[in-house]
């Protein structure tokens, strides 16, 4: 089911995924326009696109996504919302106020938005930390959408992606204003990699720090399977077509689809090093004390933040959370995405590979230098 015709608004439209996801739609789909929506759009971003845009146009939409009048005017006239933008935190640095407000009440305000302005579908970019893992570290391996699993959420990112995730179910099937029915489903990807991740760049600007030896901070034994960008932005033009499909949108709406790739599961620190051996970085053996111990010291650390919150507010580099995140096991498959969105990974371990060291050599020169200088 082809998107030709069709008015579509990305919302996160200059992140890392929001990027790939426009370039995609613009590369293979002939929508009539694309509307970019963030609170800053970067003239780089709409030049970047000015090779695959073809007939369709292209608009921006600057604002922010606690403002029901700027979502109100920037769905008016479109058919399909993916909803992208959010604050990802692990480490706590975000008062959980601004989290709240951005990934909970801005996905309630754009489903309002949805339902007055007539918008047929909904897509929300979800992650597999809705799952947990929990305070016990409980392992999945190669889990589904039918796991069960004592989801126990610690992060107030977890918790609020959580909510975003389920208000978007919940709305699906909702009444819009011309008659018509919202459809929504939500995407859980699993740790998302590729050319243009911060989260790598930040690693590797570790690595140089500590003379080209790249941080261990979770056991080898401790697996998680990450997915390419570009696979996952291919999965949101599959939810896409498939919720435009007549014999496909009922059976699809309302539910999740969790989205991984062939990418060989293994822990997140040997990932980072796959990823940057072939430019001469290695990797510290082992973790620098026992996991026992690291837990004990982010106790205490957590402890003393929380003593001198109402004085100053301390954020600690590393918590429990954190720690339980990185060193559990938890795997899951994209079958029933296969089976129902007739996602298939567009790129394989080996290019998704190689497009990522590659980028990531590009950008080596620029951390060294700025490293150097700081």
């Amino acid at each position: 089911m082809s998107l030709e015709g069709d008015v579509c608004v990305v919302t996160g439209a200059c992140g890392f995924l929001g990027k790939r996801l426009v370039r995609l739609l613009l590369e293979e789909e002939k929508a009539a326009e694309i509307r970019l929506l963030d609170r800053d759009v970067q003239l780089e971003v709409l030049q970047s696109l000015e090779d695959c845009r073809g007939k369709t146009m292209l608009s921006v939409f600057e604002g922010d996504i606690r403002d029901g009048d700027f979502l109100r005017k920037a769905l008016r006239g479109a058919s399909i919302v993916f909803h992208i933008a959010s604050i990802i935190d692990v480490t706590e640095s975000v008062a959980y106020s601004e989290m709240y407000g951005v990934n909970v009440k801005g996905t309630q305000l754009l489903l309002e938005a949805c339902i007055q302005e007539n918008v047929l579908s909904f897509i929300y970019t979800s992650t597999v930390e809705v799952m947990g893992p929990n305070p016990r570290g409980e392992p999945i391996i190669n889990g589904t959408e039918d796991t069960k699993y004592d989801t126990t959420l610690k992060f107030n990112y977890s918790k609020t992606k959580w909510q975003a995730e389920q208000i978007t179910l919940q709305a699906n099937n909702e009444t819009l204003q011309n008659g018509g029915q919202l459809s929504t489903c939500a995407l859980r990807p699993t740790y998302i990699y590729g050319d243009g991740c911060r989260f790598l760049l930040h690693h590797m600007g570790d690595g140089i720090r500590n003379n080209n030896v790249l941080l261990r901070m979770s056991v080898p034994e401790a697996h998680v399977n990450p997915v390419y960008v570009g696979n996952v932005a291919f999965g949101h033009l599959q939810a896409a077509r498939s919720l435009k499909d007549p014999q496909k949108r009922n059976a699809i709406g309302g539910n999740f689809y969790f989205l991984s790739d062939d990418t060989p599961p293994t822990s997140y620190s040997d990932f980072n090093h796959v990823l940057m051996s072939p430019l001469g970085f290695s990797i510290q053996d082992k973790l620098r004390l026992p996991l026992s111990i690291f837990y004990i010291l982010c106790y205490f650390l957590e402890a003393i933040c929380t003593i001198l919150r109402p004085f100053i507010r301390i954020v600690p580099p590393l918590n429990r959370q954190l720690l339980t995140l990185l060193n559990t096991t938890f795997t899951f498959s994209y079958q029933k995405a296969k089976k129902e969105l007739g996602y298939v990974p567009r790129y394989s371990w080996e290019e998704a590979r190689k497009r990522t060291t590659e980028w990531l050599a590009s950008q080596l020169p620029m951390e060294r230098q700025k490293i150097m200088s700081s």
